[in-house]
This record gives C-alpha cells, sequence and structure tokens, in this order.
C-alpha cells in the first residue's frame, strides 16, 4: 500500500513581490521532498498572473473548506492572523515565514525554508497551543468571523468624542472605562494592539486575558488580568450612536447600548515553533531588550 503524503497548504500576502525568490524557494523544496501542495486562490492568482512563477502541479483551495497536515504562512503577523481565523477549529498546526517586518507569530526566515520543511516531516518541532477569543451578542447577528487570536478591540467610530464601556466580568459589575476604546486580549496579542497602548506583556501559555483600555480619560484606569475563564460582559454608549468593533483587525460598525459579550473560544490554534525557540529569546530578538544603540 502506498503511504499517504504529507501534504501543506500555502497562504501568503499578496502585496509583496520581494518575497517571490522565497516563494520559489518554498516550492521547488517542497517538491523534492514530494510533498502534495494545496495553495490559497488568491495566493496562486499572485504568484500566476503577477509574480510570473511557475507552479508545480497543486490543489487550488478556495474559501476556508480545505485540509493538510500543515498550513503554511508567508507573511507577516497580519498575514498569520487571517490564516489562523481560515484554519479556525480546524486543529491544523500553522507555521510561519516572516517575510514582514516583526513576525512575533512567524517563527522561521525566509533564509531557513529547507530546514523548515524538513522538520515539519520529522517532526522535530514543537507545537504551541494559543486561545482564542469568541464574541457573541444575543440582541442581533454579529457580521463576519466572530473569533480572534490577538485581540478584539472596542473603538469609538469617529474623532470627536470618546465613548463609555460599561464593563462586568462574569455578572459582576468591574467599571465604565470612558475612553477611545478598550482592547481585550489574549496572551497572544499582548505584543501586538494592547503592547503599544501600555498593556503588559503576557505568557502565551499562561490562562489569561487582558484588558486594556485606549486613551483613557481618568490616568488611574490601569491594565487588567483576569482569569482566562471569564466572561466579559459590555454595553457601549457613544455620542454618535454607533462604535467599532475589531478582531484581530477586521472592522465592523455596530449601533450602541447592545450587549456584547467575550469569552474564550472552545478552540486553539496550534503554532509551530523551533524546538530551541523560547518565549524569552522571541522577546529579546524581536524586542531588542538589552541591546545598547550605541554600539
Amino acid at each position: 500500500m502506498e503511504s499517504k503524503k504529507f501534504k501543506i497548504a500555502l497562504f501568503g500576502n499578496v502585496y509583496q513581490e520581494k518575497k517571490s525568490m522565497a516563494v520559489q524557494k518554498l516550492l521547488a523544496t517542497a517538491t523534492e521532498l514530494n510533498m502534495d501542495i494545496a495553495i490559497a486562490e488568491g495566493f496562486y492568482n499572485f504568484l500566476h498572473n503577477s509574480m510570473q512563477i511557475e507552479i508545480p502541479k497543486c490543489e487550488i483551495i478556495k474559501g476556508n473548506d480545505f485540509n493538510a497536515d500543515v498550513a503554511i504562512c508567508m507573511g507577516g503577523d497580519g498575514t498569520f492572523l487571517d490564516v489562523a481565523s481560515r484554519v479556525g477549529d480546524k486543529e491544523i498546526p500553522i507555521l510561519g515565514i516572516n517575510t514582514g517586518r516583526l513576525g512575533f507569530l512567524a517563527s522561521f526566515s525566509p533564509d531557513n525554508i529547507e530546514e523548515a520543511l524538513t522538520t515539519i516531516i520529522d517532526g522535530n518541532y514543537n507545537v504551541k497551543k494559543h486561545s482564542v477569543l469568541k464574541m457573541s451578542c444575543e440582541e442581533m447577528p454579529l457580521v463576519g468571523y466572530p473569533f480572534a487570536l490577538n485581540e478584539i478591540a472596542i473603538l469609538k467610530h469617529d474623532i470627536s468624542a470618546m465613548i463609555c464601556i460599561h464593563t462586568s466580568i462574569g455578572g459582576e459589575y468591574l467599571t465604565t472605562y470612558q475612553a477611545d476604546g478598550l482592547i481585550i486580549g489574549t496572551p497572544t496579542g499582548s505584543t501586538a494592539y494592547s503592547l503599544s497602548v501600555g498593556g503588559p506583556i503576557i505568557m502565551p501559555e499562561i490562562d489569561t486575558i487582558s484588558l486594556t483600555p485606549v486613551a483613557p480619560h481618568s490616568l488611574n484606569m490601569r491594565p487588567l488580568v483576569i482569569g482566562g475563564d471569564s466572561t466579559i460582559e459590555l454595553c457601549v454608549e457613544s455620542r454618535s450612536n454607533n462604535f467599532l468593533v475589531s478582531l484581530d483587525g477586521r472592522s465592523q460598525g455596530y449601533p450602541d447600548r447592545i450587549h456584547l459579550q467575550i469569552s474564550k473560544a472552545p478552540y486553539c490554534v496550534k503554532v509551530i515553533t523551533k524546538q530551541e525557540a523560547s518565549f524569552f529569546s522571541t522577546l529579546r530578538a524581536k524586542m531588542m531588550w538589552g541591546a545598547d544603540i550605541r554600539e
């Protein structure tokens, strides 16, 4: 009986032409390793039409109905978040090749593509589970995918005035944030939007949810970290009678005074990392902790 071939699902950023050489190397290496290849339709069209890259025989992924042993993401963290939403609860581990800028979620560089593909075939890697947030609303159906790997941000819709965000946790009133917004973040998201507004850095394996206000009216409104099994209830008041909800950058306007519930999703996103990689080494490398710029 013929053994099952290893299958990869390939996704990528369609705005970075500079990564063409990296994609060519990946496709050539995958072909040499006798892998089955599936490519997201938009990325395939970009490679074939815009980049004029010769693509080996492959399956075209249309929508989110696909399966693979590993999903490979070529891009930065924004591309990774999009891939995570497409993988959803399929439990397919994601390997990120960083062709973007910072790349907290993408552990591999374009220079070690051969190592990355050999690693996943040999099984010499770690898989870390990252918690996901889910948003729901009893009063109206929500638009789009209601899950977020990094954060769910409640934001004012215009530039005129702050919003009031009445916040309860597990049915107990916490406070009313008068601010430009409130970021409800996972530990994964603690090095993203939340960090830029003064939120805490949290190790990914710790089961927590963080609440970080954006430009609060009162200086004593500080970031708060709560247990990962908590349910957060929000009701927003706004002078413009609407507000924005951003789930990992996917924004949608909603009318104020509706009630939102945010809690941990029933699934995790699996992220492939190098065996020698650690959260602390990533912080030192990506954030230049301890570096002396005078040297």
